[in-house]
């Protein structure tokens, strides 16, 4: 997944204690305020929002990271997208595949994002989205559960809270949920034009056939699953699309767990934050002591804890809510 320098890893705390206000990027702010008008607009919904059973998604997950490595080409990778096909019809919710090939570093290999498409009542949009693979260079045993599988088993989860009644539609914009491919850079040290291989194929294709002026606002779910849960600020994201999710968030009570710190993450939203797209990578980037869990071998499930997805997902769910008003 993503790369990002340790070193602009910063707290807000100490930006304001040494004024290093030209230290960060203009667009960002300061955990919890306000950057931009637009997030004024957006208001906590009356009506609770929907909330996710932690214990479904954690049975997901267990399942998910139990098919091992899921690197391209694999039969772990195969096995991993009729999972997630299964999960959804499991849910009643119809997905697709968006085929493709990708001319990586590394030869050709067959990608296949998979698209669970929620109607609902508005014209609109809101995309989650997250990768599903493995890295490709690290050995057979990295299983990815916190990099890759706890995200995939809360969009699975999402599909459950999400799909409206038989035959009807959700009260609010439509949802797409995307499990995307080829995320990990092909190349050991991070390579943009190696990687992202699934959303940058989607941002192309959506902004060709017009379903990219239609998406009202993309979540990127990355590394959610840690027990230690503190997500930061990443300053390559829409400003006001990150003070929806710390509104969201500190609704819920969950404020101490969103944007202690800042960051500029290159992960999945980078494609469609290119193209105008507003977009929020809700990522907890510090996984382990310095990061040590981050692309090794320990980052296997008894580092996960089912009370962080309950955290994100419910914070993301509150965001939609927040979102479907307008």
């Amino acid at each position: 997944m993503l790369r990002v320098p340790r070193a602009i890893v910063i707290s807000a705390a100490l930006l304001l204690l040494l004024g290093c206000t030209n230290s960060r990027p203009a667009e960002a702010a300061a955990p919890g305020s306000s950057s931009s008008a637009a997030s004024v607009e957006y208001q906590v919904p009356s009506t609770p929002a929907p909330k996710i059973d932690s214990q479904r998604t954690w049975t997901y997950v267990k399942e998910f990271v139990g098919i091992g490595s899921r690197k391209p080409g694999s039969a772990g990778h195969q096995k991993a997208i009729e999972y997630i096909h299964a999960k959804l019809k499991q849910a009643g919710v119809d997905a697709e595949d968006d085929k493709f090939t990708a001319n990586t570093s590394r030869g050709q290999f067959a990608l296949n994002n998979v698209i669970a498409k929620i109607p609902g009542t508005k014209d609109g949009i809101i995309v989650l989205a997250s990768h599903f693979e493995t890295n490709y260079w690290l050995p057979d045993k990295f299983v990815g559960a916190n990099d890759g599988g706890s995200t995939t088993g809360l969009l699975l989860e999402m599909a459950n809270v999400l799909k409206p009644k038989a035959g009807g539609k959700r009260d609010g914009y439509s949802v797409w949920l995307v499990f995307d491919d080829g995320e990990e850079s092909f190349q050991q040290e991070w390579n943009d034009n190696d990687a992202l291989w699934g959303t940058r194929h989607l941002a192309q294709k959506w902004q060709q056939d017009g379903t990219l002026k239609k998406i009202k606002a993309l979540f990127v779910l990355d590394m959610i699953g840690d027990k230690d849960l503190d997500i930061q600020r990443d300053t390559n994201s829409t400003p006001w699309l990150e003070d929806v999710v710390y509104k969201a968030a500190s609704s819920l009570g969950y404020q101490s767990h969103f944007f202690a710190t800042q960051t500029g993450v290159d992960d999945d939203h980078m494609p469609f934050q290119r193209l105008g797209v507003p977009v929020a990578d809700v990522i907890d980037i510090n996984y382990g002591y310095n990061n040590a869990f981050h692309h090794s071998l320990e980052d296997t499930m008894d580092k996960l804890s089912p009370k962080s997805l309950e955290i994100s997902g419910d914070t993301v769910l509150q965001a939609i809510a927040m979102l479907d008003q307008k």
